[in-house]
């Protein structure tokens, strides 16, 4: 069940480079005014699924049943971040049109990217959450 969290947890965490990569290239940085999804907010939610991560894989490799908490407990916030820039997202796609000059970054975001990273990350977090409890 671990090893399973792992290559799903990888699996979001592409998705996330993806976006993450879509969301810088086309001036969520350079200028926060014209995006919904503030810095913090963004960068938040990577530090801590980076993180969580990790101290996944050291505790693979540790068998520490300690690690694997901690990773889970990290997963929490990692979600509440992750569907506040859903909540954020979503006018975007539906109020703007493709290629406008006033798009916020996060409108280039490809649909089944955020569709499959939130889905992905659910497995995630339910994989883990098992995989944890298994090793309590």
């Amino acid at each position: 069940m671990g090893i399973a969290a792992l290559i799903t947890w990888l699996l979001t965490a592409v998705g996330g480079f993806v976006m993450l990569g879509t969301w810088v290239a086309k001036g969520g940085v350079r200028n926060p005014s014209s995006t919904r999804l503030s810095p913090p907010l963004i960068f938040g939610h990577f530090a801590l699924a980076a993180i969580g991560l990790v101290l996944w894989i050291v505790y693979l490799i540790a068998d520490s049943t300690a690690l694997a908490w901690t990773a889970v407990v990290l997963l929490v916030p990692v979600a509440l971040l992750g569907f506040a820039m859903l909540v954020r997202w979503l006018p975007t796609v539906r109020g703007t049109t493709a290629g406008a000059s006033d798009a916020p970054p996060e409108r280039s975001f490809p649909v089944p990217v955020v569709v499959g990273h939130g889905l992905i990350a659910v497995i995630t977090v339910v994989l883990a959450l098992l995989a944890a409890l298994n090793a309590s």
